[in-house]
């Protein structure tokens, strides 16, 4: 008796969906990105992290847009040691201009983190061709845009 009074409703369902459509099978167009660029890559280069006084580690230049290799990510309540060492050992392996970011000054990345980073790159194909080379430090490199 229930299957059939759900069936019954189940009916009635989609008599009424049909209904409130009036039988029209207009579909609407799916339009999918399949990424790119919006400009073409500039060949110029960005400037270099300025080393920071805090224990040897670079820093991501002030006013700068670009994209970068994120290595590891360090909530900022556990202070910026554990970044710091992890930058290090990075920039050992020989990985280019490591150095450590606050995330909360950017609007591009999630607030609250200290970022380990490897390069600053003008687009994002630049940056995804040094991927492979990062993971001599981290088996999860990922390369995200950072924008002030």
């Amino acid at each position: 008796m229930r299957a059939l009074l759900a069936g019954f409703v189940a009916l009635a369902g989609g008599a009424a969906a049909v209904a409130a459509t009036n039988g029209d099978d207009a579909r609407a167009d799916i339009t999918t990105a399949v990424g790119g660029f919006v400009t073409a890559p500039d060949a110029s280069t960005l400037p270099s992290p300025s080393e920071g006084a805090r224990a040897g580690v670079a820093e991501w230049p002030s006013g700068t847009d670009g994209w970068t290799i994120v290595l590891a990510s360090y909530p900022q309540t556990g202070g910026r040691r554990p970044a710091e060492t992890r930058a290090k050992q990075a920039r050992a392996k020989g990985l280019p201009q490591v150095g450590v970011l606050d995330s909360s000054s950017y609007a591009s990345l999630h607030p609250g983190y200290w970022v380990v980073f490897s390069g600053i790159y003008t687009s994002e194909a630049e940056a995804a061709s040094a991927l492979e080379s990062a993971r001599k430090a981290s088996r999860t490199p990922a390369v995200r845009r950072v924008v002030t």
